[in-house]
């Protein structure tokens, strides 16, 4: 496993940006900024993505511990049929910058494209999420604050098996779609049926 950079610009506060759901058919997209001290030490810290859903947990409890400064912001369903996914992830990468308790002085996002928030200097990184510790921690607090969410509304609605797929393009979940219709958490803007 390559080792993830620390920093972009040495002697600079950054904040590392990312989102989960973008891809989903139901839920709100989230967003984390999180800003981590030099000296911190997380070896297993890496793309959410590549981690078991134990050790994502484990080391949000790790990031929110040693972080000198984080946040967890989302943009519901209704608004991203407002405004597009696109818009709507932006603007919860600024709602997640906007709540740290320091401001950055650069942000690292994943991805390659960014809307500017306020005069902050940033630079989009692709797959930065696996290259970026800051990038990489924030993809384990969006991803566990949303996985948390969409928990909690299975309940509401458990044929749509949200407690596995997480909103996400599943054959039992397009299924349940076509079968059952949609619920207020869908995306009305997304293709839910095939």
């Amino acid at each position: 496993m390559a080792k993830l950079i620390k920093y972009l610009n040495k002697g600079v506060t950054e904040a590392g940006c990312d989102e989960a759901g973008r891809g989903c058919l139901a839920g709100p997209v989230f967003a984390a900024a999180v800003i981590m001290p030099e000296s911190f030490d997380l070896p297993l810290l890496n793309d959410s993505k590549k981690l078991s859903k134990e050790v994502r947990y484990e080391l949000r409890e790790k990031i929110v511990a040693t972080a000198n400064s984080w946040a967890v912001a989302c943009v519901d369903n209704k608004t991203i049929d407002k405004i597009n996914i696109l818009n709507a992830s932006f603007q919860a990468m600024h709602k997640a910058i906007e709540k740290l308790d320091v401001e950055p002085g650069f942000l690292l996002i994943d991805g390659n494209r960014f809307k500017p928030y306020k005069s902050i200097p940033y630079s989009c990184i692709i797959k930065g999420d696996a290259k970026f510790c800051a990038i990489a921690a924030a993809s384990i607090l969006a991803k566990t604050y949303r996985d948390d969410f969409m928990r909690k509304i299975h309940k509401q609605f458990p044929e749509y098996d949200w407690v596995n797929n997480k909103g996400y393009p599943t054959v039992k979940h397009r299924k349940t779609i076509s079968e059952k219709g949609i619920t207020p958490y869908h995306r009305r803007s997304f293709r839910l049926q095939v």
